[in-house]
């Protein structure tokens, strides 16, 4: 999971493949704001069907956070 949202930031924010670990930070070590975060949510619920709740996105931080959300969603 975590290398499919990978490919996801790389694309979307334009970033480098080594500056996505899953410690990094969306915002502050990537460099998303408000705008972003929600494309790359909408990204994953399109493409792995799945609706993420409004409460849930408070407990995003790093990548590996919305990795292992969307694990836990299998």
């Amino acid at each position: 999971m975590f290398e499919a949202l990978k490919e996801i930031l790389i694309k979307q924010l334009h970033i480098k493949d080594k500056e996505v670990l899953p410690t990094s930070r969306i915002k502050e070590d990537l460099g998303a704001d408000s705008l972003d975060i929600l494309e790359l949510l909408m990204t994953v619920e399109e493409e792995h069907g799945i609706v993420i709740p409004d409460d849930q996105l408070i407990n995003f931080v790093t990548v590996g956070d919305v990795a292992a959300y969307l694990e836990s969603r299998k």
